[in-house]
């Protein structure tokens, strides 16, 4: 099996301190930049898995730079460079206590919520007689709480502005953006054969500005079909191919697993972390459109420490 980071414990130059989220590691540069660290863990059900999932943190560095750089005429957002394969350094924004989750079909979430007699989901009123993976008419916004630890929960807009997450004013900003950068995304993907099917964004604000955060089309961020062959399984009732994180949900349930009282996570052998691993580098080969290059090093925090310490000392 390759290796794969699944944590680290740096001290850049200026360092303030170090946040640990589920699969990025972030580090506060003077108050003023973050050093993001894609690691190589893979969460689902709001659980880190036990094993990583080697070259994934690279494929999601380098997939959310590239359409962090396509998007950078629709809205600001707070990449300055990628100074290593797994690292992204930028501009440090207030994040919003909110995800802007935009959804394109009935799939996912939104479906077993509907399945179970949901028909407002966060205030989007949904018709009878819908089937799984049916296209909206309009693509929904269905934003959510973004919860420090456990599940994030849904939440309307409307919800959003009376409990003052965020104003009335920035809210319509990040509803603009949010749209436009969806059809920006949908416009790549039909260009690689692709559906994309829903994605969330983050969103902070610096100096006045509301900013894009974060990743951006990513698989951990995003879920994306196939387009060839959509209809006709939508027809027939059948599954979805599909390249989004969504197949290691699907795996856990088949396992009783969705972070339930009681249920045990089941065990990731080495070669089903490699097979993750294949599908998240079929992912970027097929959005991106380049062959995806394995970068080399056996030691990755090194090379990692070395590239981002030299670009600090550049800047």
């Amino acid at each position: 099996m390759s290796n794969a980071l699944t944590r680290t414990d740096f001290n850049f130059k200026g360092q303030k301190g170090v946040y640990h989220g589920k699969v990025r590691d972030v580090y506060n540069i003077d108050d003023d930049l973050m050093v993001m660290v894609a690691t190589d863990r893979i969460s689902a059900f709001d659980v880190i898995l036990p094993k990583g999932i080697p070259f994934k943190g690279q494929v999601l560095n380098q997939i959310a730079a590239k359409f962090l750089d396509a998007t950078s005429d629709i809205c600001p957002n707070w990449k300055l460079a990628t100074p290593d394969p797994m690292v992204t350094v930028g501009l440090k924004c207030e994040g919003f206590r909110v995800e802007m989750i935009i959804r394109g079909y009935l799939t996912g979430s939104a479906w077993r919520d509907y399945k179970n007699g949901c028909r407002n989901l966060c205030g989007n009123i949904l018709p009878e007689g819908m089937k799984e993976n049916q296209k909206f008419a309009e693509p929904l916004i269905t934003p959510t709480t973004k919860a420090e630890e456990g599940h994030d929960e849904n939440i309307s807009k409307e919800e959003i502005i009376a409990q003052g997450l965020v104003s009335k004013e920035d809210y319509e900003v990040m509803e603009k953006y949010t749209r436009a950068l969806f059809k920006r995304g949908t416009e790549i993907a039909a260009q690689k054969g692709l559906i994309l099917v829903d994605t969330k964004y983050e969103f902070g604000k610096r100096d006045g500005k509301v900013y894009l955060i974060d990743e951006i089309h990513t698989p951990d961020s995003s879920r994306y079909f196939y387009a060839d062959g959509y209809q006709e399984k939508f027809e027939k009732g059948e599954p979805q191919k599909q390249l989004s994180k969504e197949f290691v949900r699907q795996w856990l349930i088949e396992h009783n697993f969705m972070n339930q009282p009681g249920q045990v996570m089941p065990e990731i052998t080495d070669a089903y972390a490699d097979s993750v691993s294949d599908r998240y580098i079929e992912l970027y080969e097929h959005i991106v459109g380049e062959k995806f290059v394995k970068e080399s090093g056996t030691d990755l925090a090194a090379r990692i420490e070395k590239n981002v310490t030299n670009w600090l000392n550049k800047r």
